[in-house]
């Protein structure tokens, strides 16, 4: 079962390398963690507040530095080109309980998951965050 919801304004590749990465991390922020919730909403009878709690302990820049660190291998050039373009974009904030290091690889992650939602690859989603 798929947990990614289906975009059905997809963009075409060139106009998404237009996109500022951290616009496009900021969707990949978003898909993430509609996948995270609808993933233990159907897998568990959890309340919200535990599923809340599930939900939290993965989509925060220490979990998703984790992933990325465990996809990084894993990436097509392309992938890789969008991660290094938003991991080297200049933040202004950076998250309380992370290092910049882990901020920044969480950003090119969540980068990466908005590339392949707004570009119609929620099957490369799958395989990334499974």
């Amino acid at each position: 079962m798929g947990f990614i919801p289906k975009n059905t304004e997809i963009i075409s590749l060139s106009k998404v390398r237009e996109i500022n990465p951290l616009v496009l991390a900021y969707i990949g922020d978003g898909v993430h963690s509609l996948y995270c919730r609808t993933k233990y909403v159907s897998t568990t009878t959890y309340k919200t507040n535990k599923l809340s709690l599930l939900v939290n302990s993965e989509v925060n820049a220490k979990s998703q530095a984790k992933k990325m660190e465990e996809i990084l291998e894993k990436l097509t050039e392309e992938e890789k080109d969008v991660f290094l373009r938003a991991r080297n974009a200049h933040v202004n904030t950076i998250a309380k309980n992370a290092t910049r290091g882990e901020y920044q690889l969480a950003t090119g992650f969540e980068a990466i998951i908005g590339y392949l939602y707004l570009t119609g690859q929620e099957e490369r989603i799958e395989q990334l965050l499974n």
